[in-house]
């Protein structure tokens, strides 16, 4: 890898909620980042899985950092329907996840 950037793990997720609202995006997920690889080879997706007890689709990758991650995921954004993707820490000291999740509505 040139540079200066070291791999990094970093786990992104799909809320089951997510999913059930919108069943096709854990396959178009699933070939955005094949098709990301192919354009950026510093990314790699290490694992892909379902947690049974969450409901949670898992894709564990590897990247140069989070930076790289973030932009990835305004990327992916674009072509999935509303989101929001939240931070959040692993239980166990393990890498961040990026959790895309539905929209809350306004409760005004």
């Amino acid at each position: 890898m040139a540079g200066d950037e070291s791999v990094e793990i970093h786990e992104i997720e799909v809320s089951f909620r997510y999913t059930q609202e919108h069943d096709w995006v854990v396959p178009a997920i699933t070939g955005f980042l094949s098709a990301y690889f192919m354009e950026d080879p510093r990314f790699r997706v290490v694992r892909r899985f379902h947690e049974l007890e969450t409901g949670m689709n898992v894709w564990i990758c590897e990247a140069p950092g989070e930076k790289f991650v973030k932009r990835l995921l305004k990327r992916l954004q674009v072509d999935i329907p509303p989101c929001r993707i939240d931070t959040r820490d692993s239980p166990g000291g393990g890498p961040a996840r990026q959790v895309i999740d539905l929209v809350e509505p306004n409760s005004a």
